[in-house]
């Protein structure tokens, strides 16, 4: 009985030196760890790519969702020169529903309603405009592929628009953390990040969202602010509100990302090292600056709606006196600690973030909470279909700096085997919430069903694989 007890204490032992042999030789990926962000990005490309064109025809739909509203804006810019989405419409919904709201609704000026931004059709335009030469070179080719800004191609640039903006997104975060910690720490918070979120769902599954190129656009902001935080000339204020109109015309709160730089001179007013009167000039410079950029949606808006700024979704979309903080936090329903436990991490990691460097963790805490307020206060607070939180991906900079400062305040020479353990196991449990979730969409309840209870939501996601395998083998 002894023997036996040795024998598989030595195999526990064994294992668990295997194991721990195996996660430090992840220190290759550490080594390079831009190749390693851009081989995972390739793989989630091919993969997104594999998945609309192996099953698909030329006039098959990919757009879906609020992702139609966004697309409408980039067929209609480029084929109609308008913002008359009657016609888009018609060929992206179909006209077979008549009870379909978005084909009998009209604004005040007649045209048709969109509730979305603007922001992502700009940025996916290049893109757009290639698929555009490649469909007519395939027509002079012989291929039967309709020309009309719809058929699989022209949508497919807009999912591949989001993957690339989203890749490149990540890649700033990287590059942010690492301008604060050490490259390691820096990679496995951006990974964790990214894998670990609902981030990968918008940049794997539905990249023609705006998730994704919020993502870029936030990363663009908060990685020039930081790079340039002790630079006060007027021209470093009018880039940050040329960059904050950027994030606003890509989603509207994201504006709120010019709280960085107003926290910033707060915070030197307050030290005394720039007047009052210096930084005024500097919001007003910052103010225009993100006033020029966000023009074309206010253009927008006065031809659809006949007003230069308001609230598309309504007056009362926004509940400000009544903001749903523990919901939004906690709640089964897409509760961003409840379906993403790896933010529990990054935002604990923003109380070390404020301690090792003061003015960009109070920026950050600042920031996160004001999203917190503004994503409780809408009257969907959920965000209604959504893999977790997805409102909160803007955030995701943040999130990926506070997780570094987390691990940077570890001995990395102690901790790092258990860091590399403890993301793998955070992404690994992302990928199986994300499988188990688009089963449950894909109508395989009996296997996944749609996670609703805490259960759902936090255990059966290990369950899965034993579930797939005693369904495969029954088949």
């Amino acid at each position: 009985m002894l023997g036996l007890i040795c024998l598989r204490y030595n195999r526990y032992v064994s294992t668990r030196t295997a194991v721990v042999s195996y996660l430090l030789n992840l220190q290759r990926l550490e080594q390079s760890p831009i190749r390693t962000i851009i081989v995972i990005a390739a793989v989630l490309a091919f993969a997104y790519i594999l998945a609309m064109t192996s099953s698909l025809g030329w006039n098959d739909q990919i757009m879906n969702g609020d992702a139609i509203q966004y697309y409408a804006y980039l067929r209609s810019l480029v084929f109609d020169r308008d913002v008359d989405f009657i016609n888009d419409y018609r060929l992206l919904y179909g006209t077979s529903n008549a009870s379909n709201t978005w084909l009998s609704s009209r604004t005040p000026t007649g045209l048709a309603v969109n509730l979305m931004s603007i922001g992502p059709a700009l940025l996916w335009l290049p893109f757009f405009l290639i698929a555009c030469a490649l469909v007519a070179l395939a027509q002079a080719l012989g291929f039967n592929i309709p020309f009309d800004g719809v058929a699989m191609p022209f949508q497919l640039s807009a999912g591949i628009a989001g993957l690339t903006y989203g890749a490149t997104g990540i890649y700033l975060c990287y590059k942010i953390c690492m301008h604060l910690y050490p490259k390691p720490a820096a990679l496995w918070a951006t990974l964790v990040a990214w894998l670990a979120t609902p981030t990968i769902y918008y940049n794997l599954v539905s990249p023609a969202y705006s998730h994704a190129t919020a993502l870029f656009s936030v990363a663009v902001f908060i990685f020039v602010w930081l790079r340039t935080i002790e630079n006060h000339k007027l021209t470093r204020y009018a880039v940050l509100g040329a960059l904050g109109g950027l994030t606003m015309l890509v989603r509207w709160q994201d504006g709120v990302l010019l709280l960085l730089p107003t926290f910033e001179l707060v915070h030197e007013i307050a030290r005394k090292r720039i007047s009052i009167n210096h930084a005024m000039q500097r919001l007003l410079v910052l103010s225009t600056g993100a006033f020029v950029v966000f023009l074309p949606q206010m253009i927008a808006w006065q031809q659809m709606y006949g007003q230069l700024l308001l609230t598309p979704q309504g007056e009362d979309f926004m509940r400000w006196g009544a903001p749903q903080v523990t919901e939004v936090l906690f709640s089964t329903k897409h509760g961003l600690f409840s379906w993403t436990p790896a933010i529990i991490p990054a935002v604990i990691g923003l109380v070390c973030l404020v301690r090792q460097h003061g003015l960009v963790g109070w920026c950050s805490v600042g920031l996160i909470t004001t999203t917190i307020y503004i994503n409780a206060s809408v009257i969907d607070w959920w965000a209604g279909e959504a893999f977790g939180a997805r409102r909160f991906i803007s955030m995701t900079p943040l999130f990926a700096l506070g997780l570094t400062a987390l691990i940077s305040s570890l001995d990395w020479q102690q901790w790092q085997a258990r860091i590399r353990a403890v993301a793998i196991f955070l992404i690994v449990s992302n990928m199986l919430f994300l499988t188990q979730y688009q089963l449950s969409m894909h109508g395989f309840d009996e296997l996944a069903p749609y996670p609703t209870t805490v259960k759902q939501i936090l255990v059966d996601r290990f369950l899965l694989p034993i579930q797939l395998l005693s369904h495969w083998t029954k088949q």
